[in-house]
């Protein structure tokens, strides 16, 4: 094939698609305004009446604009001979996109993709939830690590009262001496300790049981049917009531009150007088009751140290559910939705793949055209309107001219050009054209062919 013919049948192709390149732009206008609409809905507040308004003037102005700008590059760039007019359009149609991306594509992608990114919104903040009432259950269970040896050291000072009281293991001399009155009173401290543990175990778990509870209502919420903006309004009241609960966890922790009562233990420490019956049993419960003394103060520091580490332990932060619209959350877990947000962009920019395939055909028609004659660039129609041409003002030059009896009579009142040789010389300054004087109308009649 010739490339007058290539060119020739790609101008036809060209011709033939214009009114589908047109279809093509409206239908693609139209459905990023209807996206748009929606997006735009979900971002408006106020008055039904005018947001249903100021959603169709928005949407309309998207559409049109969309359908104007890539008509505009469909018909200017392809023509463009010039490389840096070329590059130049190139530049304005990359700046146009970015204007569109920033007013249509994104609203597009809330309105495919919204309510999707409001649930990943809501299952995020729920994990969120979790992980806080999984931490604060575990801060305030932490003391209870502390309870195996709270429950040794009361055993132990228990057991030794009662050797001390049948037999006198400690001092020599059994019966319920000061020494006995000791142990018993440090097993009794230890008790208490350890029932204040046990009983803030259930505090706990009743706290825990009750997260628990919003937890779940609040995943029913995440994965429930139906319109999502309902079901974020519930899922913001369980959240509420959750960090109160989360609150309430934090301030049950034990772990203070241990470390106060392992202080006490130390520092209150009150031993009573020896009581024998002589000096040497006196002396020997003195004995005792300074080595008790010493193991209460490694009691007492050990409980404490342990304490101090539970209390150092990383607090749950305070955590609050803040709502998002659809485009927000779109925004927000934009790489979670990149297929909505590809189909969304597509739907805005497809007509720039129709632009690149224009200045391509268009490019291909003028490198087929170069170097060829006038005459090979002609079709068989413009043969034959030439040639009608041709005919038409021949058969007019070949017409018998008009004789003077046939024109109308009128006054003769334009005169004849005087002849070149018996005109004057013109005036200084004026043409030889300017002193012509014009025929007649008859005289005209006669020298039109």
């Amino acid at each position: 094939m010739s490339n007058a013919s290539s060119a020739r049948q790609l101008r036809e192709h060209i011709s033939s698609l214009s009114t589908m390149t047109r279809f093509v732009l409206a239908t693609l206008a139209l459905a990023s305004g209807v996206y748009t609409y929606l997006g735009v809905r979900s971002l408006l507040d106020g008055d039904a009446g005018l947001v249903f308004f100021a959603a169709i003037v928005y949407s309309a102005a998207v559409s049109v604009g969309i359908y104007g700008f890539w008509t505009y590059m469909i018909r200017f760039l392809p023509e463009m001979r010039d490389a840096m007019a070329r590059v130049s359009l190139f530049v304005v149609m990359a700046i146009g996109s970015l204007m569109i991306v920033a007013m249509s594509s994104w609203l597009n992608a809330a309105a495919l993709a919204g309510s999707a990114a409001i649930e990943q919104h809501l299952a995020s903040t729920q994990e969120g939830y979790t992980a806080d009432l999984d931490q604060a259950h575990s801060n305030a269970l932490a003391a209870l690590s502390l309870l195996p040896d709270i429950q040794r050291a009361s055993e132990r000072f228990a057991r030794l009262a009662e050797e001390e009281r049948n037999s006198g293991a400690l001092t020599g001399s059994s019966g319920a001496g000061s020494v006995v009155q000791l142990l018993s009173q440090m097993s009794a401290q230890m008790r208490e300790l350890e029932a204040t543990i046990q009983g803030n175990r259930e505090t706990v778990r009743s706290l825990f049981e009750e997260g628990q509870a919003h937890l779940a209502t609040m995943r029913g919420l995440v994965s429930g049917s139906g319109p999502v903006a309902p079901r974020a309004d519930s899922f913001g009241e369980e959240a509420v009531a959750l960090s109160g609960v989360i609150a309430s966890l934090e301030q049950t922790s034990i772990a203070p009150s241990v470390a106060r009562a392992a202080q006490d233990l130390s520092a209150g420490f009150i031993a009573p007088v020896a009581d024998g019956r002589s000096a040497d049993l006196m002396g020997r419960q003195d004995q005792v009751m300074a080595t008790i003394r010493n193991s209460v103060a490694a009691q007492s520091t050990a409980l404490s140290e342990a304490a101090a580490e539970i209390m150092a332990q990383p607090r749950v932060g305070e955590r609050r559910y803040v709502p998002l619209s659809a485009a927000e959350a779109v925004l927000l877990y934009a790489s979670s939705f990149l297929p909505s947000w590809a189909g969304a962009i597509s739907i805005d920019l497809l007509p720039g793949v129709l632009v690149a395939i224009m200045a391509v055909v268009h490019a291909t028609i003028r490198r087929n055209e170069e170097g060829l004659h006038e005459a090979e660039r002609m079709t068989a129609a413009d043969l034959l309107r030439s040639w009608e041409l041709h005919e038409a003002i021949a058969a007019r030059r070949q017409a018998p001219a008009p004789t003077e009896a046939a024109a109308p009579a009128q006054p003769d009142t334009e005169t004849r050009p005087v002849p070149a040789h018996a005109a004057p010389n013109p005036m200084p300054g004026h043409s030889t054209a300017e002193n012509v004087t014009p025929l007649s109308l008859g005289e005209r009649k006669r020298l039109d062919p």
